[in-house]
């Protein structure tokens, strides 16, 4: 096994000075640090975790809280977790991946247990149960949402309300006048999750600027689900040209139902969903979307904990702006 006196000796450094150049705790030259690293990186030497983890009173391992519930899309919430991880690798940090649903009990089991040095939390409700209980850890956390009140946390999301008004803004500016939006199946709204509540919000705020009449309806996301609640909409608005979908596993059966009622898309109807870019991409034809940014709110995420861990401030609240991609599942209304 390469030991830590292995590297020194090839680097051509004293041990201390490879210490201190794995542990950043004191300013090495630079071209002492290269030749320590070409060291560690020919030598293949790994730090001992237990060993690390003592020095540095870390145990160099993150919890990512993600409950798994009902009304969840299992494929994004994996885009999620994998860019937790990954970003964490790239701190020198693991990750504990806690899915079971034990709210206030599960953080505070996991905290006091001092397996991880800080948390990141996701499927965030607006008034959250766990918001109380962040603030009096002992361990720092960011929450990949946004509750009602963010005073004292730190939250980072896409801003799913401009999310559900661009969406809107998009239809209105090809000419649609009659629109509904799609959304979360009932138990994400019925748990007031963030993310719906906001978009939700967000559509209604646009159609209203415009005039126009709000139509929003949660959605099932099975096929049967999703047939019944496109087949009621249509029957109650007939003049339905333009869905707003946020459902991602809606999308495909949506899609299926909409070419079994001979609706054809884009030329009767337009959709225009809020889903991950390969999602849209691959269907047919390709969906205006607004993207999910899992990589880039996974990344953030992660950065702004290891801030905190640091000691550095961060903001209470990060909010990335919506980026809608015109494709070729939105047109002018055939009528106009």
């Amino acid at each position: 096994m390469v030991t830590i006196a292995d590297v020194a000796r090839h680097a051509g450094v004293a041990p201390s000075t490879v210490s201190y150049v794995l542990s950043g705790k004191r300013a090495i030259s630079a071209a002492t640090r290269a030749r320590v690293q070409a060291a560690v990186r020919e030598l293949g030497y790994h730090p001992h975790a237990g060993a690390r983890a003592l020095a540095s009173n870390r145990a160099n391992v993150i919890a990512l809280v993600l409950p798994l519930r009902s009304g969840m899309h299992l494929p994004v919430l994996m885009q999620f977790a994998i860019t937790v991880v990954t970003t964490a690798r790239q701190y020198d940090h693991d990750v504990l991946l806690v899915t079971s649903d034990e709210g206030v009990a599960g953080l505070q089991r996991v905290a006091a247990s001092a397996m991880v040095d800080g948390l990141v939390l996701m499927d965030v409700e607006l008034h959250d149960v766990r918001v109380p209980a962040l603030r009096k850890l002992d361990r720092p956390s960011v929450l990949i949402g946004v509750p009602a009140d963010t005073t004292g946390l730190t939250c980072v999301d896409l801003d799913f309300m401009a999310a559900g008004e661009r969406c809107v803004e998009h239809l209105v500016a090809l000419g649609h006048r009659h629109i509904a939006l799609v959304g979360a199946p009932p138990a994400v709204y019925e748990r007031e999750t963030g993310f719906a509540e906001r978009t939700r919000s967000g559509f209604i705020a646009a159609v209203q600027r415009h005039g126009l009449q709000a139509i929003t309806t949660p959605c099932e996301d099975t096929y049967e689900g999703v047939r019944a609640t496109v087949t009621e909409l249509f029957a109650a608005y007939p003049n339905l040209t333009g869905l707003v979908v946020h459902n991602e596993a809606a999308i495909d059966p949506l899609m299926d139902v909409l070419r079994g009622m001979g609706r054809r898309v884009p030329e009767e109807v337009s959709v225009v969903a809020i889903c991950p870019d390969e999602m849209a991409e691959r269907r047919s034809p390709p969906l205006s979307s607004v993207l999910i940014p899992a990589h880039e709110l996974g990344q953030e995420a992660v950065t702004l904990l290891m801030r905190k861990l640091d000691g550095h401030p961060t903001e209470e609240l990060t909010l990335l702006a919506p980026r809608l991609t015109a494709r070729g599942s939105t047109a002018p209304p055939s009528a106009v």
